[in-house]
């Protein structure tokens, strides 16, 4: 399997797309369309995978939420102590709750994905149209 290539969850993450085909759209929208933000479709346009297994599926990407946001906090200010040291501690906070606050609805929707990704499996064998059933089983 290609690290960055089709058939690998990085391509899924970062093209937002099935985790099964890889070829339809994870979410309704982009995610700074703010009113539709972390909405996912149903069902996959392509294959027709089931992207919530259960009731409550998605809860469990808050975790993935709050590690990306402790990795962008850390980042950042880290970056700020070696790079701009003469920056005070004041406006390193508020930058950063400003970055964090602008990258929120990205982090929603990355969260989610890499989520269905953790349970979801390529299959380079979706040309035909699953049931939902087949979807959920993973068979």
């Amino acid at each position: 399997m290609k690290l960055f290539g089709k058939g690998s969850k990085f391509y899924s993450i970062m093209r937002m797309r099935c985790p099964r085909c890889q070829e339809g759209e994870f979410f309704v929208s982009g995610p700074y369309d703010l009113k539709n933000a972390g909405n996912t479709h149903e069902h996959c346009p392509k294959c027709d995978l089931k992207y919530s297994r259960e009731p409550g599926f998605y809860y469990g990407a808050m975790y993935v939420a709050y590690a990306l946001g402790v990795a962008l906090f850390v980042t950042f200010w880290a970056s700020f102590n070696l790079f701009f040291p003469q920056v005070g501690v004041g406006w390193q906070v508020g930058i950063i709750s400003f970055v964090s606050i602008v990258a929120a609805p990205y982090n929603y929707a990355l969260s989610k994905i890499i989520w269905a990704n953790f349970f979801i499996r390529f299959d380079k064998n979706t040309d035909k149209k699953v049931t939902s059933s087949e979807a959920v089983s993973g068979s």
